[in-house]
């Protein structure tokens, strides 16, 4: 891959972006506010997606499953040819302009040598639920899955909350946890002047807001990140797990997909993984692969 033309698809992947921060809906993504290193969830990746001719598009988050489903948002992998994920926490740290490149992971153009199979791994399958566009908020159907041809073995891996568990949190609040942490990898922090971004995995807690909204309707959990010892999600790195609890969750409620503020201030909105259609679309995908659903919560 040379570097002029990966260069001229990643200013062209920002300025798809920026255009998008225009609308009421934007993708959305990395971890800002007060945000932590996250080396509790090795199974969230940096996943990078290529056109037909295996040039560099986008990049964005998501989660493993089993060994081998990588659950995403479906914005993602729409229109994609081909995928590689990144398990690195410092997957993209050393990114350079001047190379294109990460010397230490081969970011965002290949898999370093020795880590294809245990820090990296490729795809050319990937699987959509119907995304059309985020201006069909609420029901955006963006999920999205990536299959790996090299199984990634870890002693542990995300796991779907149980179809309705927002819902029965919802009802009984004051009584449940309604702390969920998000993850990704991406931009940290927009302004008028610059852009921040690590290319790292990183984490940040935040609140349930709201289930019922018109921007959520049943189809979407809306947090809100601001204030003290939380944080929230941004722009150009979608697809990152929403845990239900603190940091040491691996139970996913929801994958991040838009927000509604061009500087990622404010609440954030992830498609909803506990309704039982979507976690019978993810299951029917994943082939001999076995999906853990977790049970709804007690109380």
């Amino acid at each position: 891959m040379r570097t002029s033309r990966m260069l001229r698809a990643g200013i062209g992947a920002m300025v798809a972006v920026a255009a998008l921060v225009m609308t009421t809906a934007v993708p959305a993504g990395a971890i800002t506010g007060d945000y932590a290193k996250d080396t509790e969830h090795p199974f969230v990746g940096l996943v990078v997606f290529y056109d037909a001719e295996g040039e560099f598009h986008h990049r964005c988050s998501g989660a493993l499953l089993t060994p081998t489903v990588f659950l995403t948002a479906g914005h993602c992998t729409a229109g994609a040819s081909t995928a590689r994920v990144y398990f690195q926490q410092d997957a993209g740290t050393g990114w350079s302009p001047e190379t294109g490149e990460d010397p230490k992971t081969g970011y965002p153009g290949a898999c370093a040598p020795g880590t294809e199979g245990s820090l990296c791994a490729t795809s050319r399958e990937m699987n959509n639920y119907g995304f059309t566009g985020l201006d069909a908020v609420p029901e955006t159907k963006d999920a999205g899955l990536v299959i790996l041809e090299q199984r990634i073995a870890l002693d542990e891996y995300a796991s779907l909350a149980a179809a309705g568990t927002l819902d029965a949190l919802a009802a009984r609040r004051g009584q449940q946890e309604t702390t969920f942490t998000a993850s990704g990898y991406g931009v940290t922090e927009v302004n008028p002047v610059s852009t921040t971004s690590f290319r790292e995995r990183l984490m940040a807690e935040s609140r349930l807001t709201n289930l019922t909204s018109a921007s959520n309707d049943g189809y979407n959990v809306q947090t809100n990140g601001n204030g003290k010892d939380r944080g929230g999600t941004c722009t150009a790195d979608s697809g990152g797990p929403l845990f239900y609890g603190s940091s040491d969750s691996n139970v996913i409620t929801g994958i991040t997909s838009f927000g509604h503020n061009r500087y990622c201030k404010g609440t954030g909105f992830s498609y909803r993984t506990d309704r039982q259609e979507v976690i019978d679309w993810i299951t029917s995908m994943a082939g001999d692969e076995k999906i853990t659903v977790e049970p709804l919560p007690a109380g």
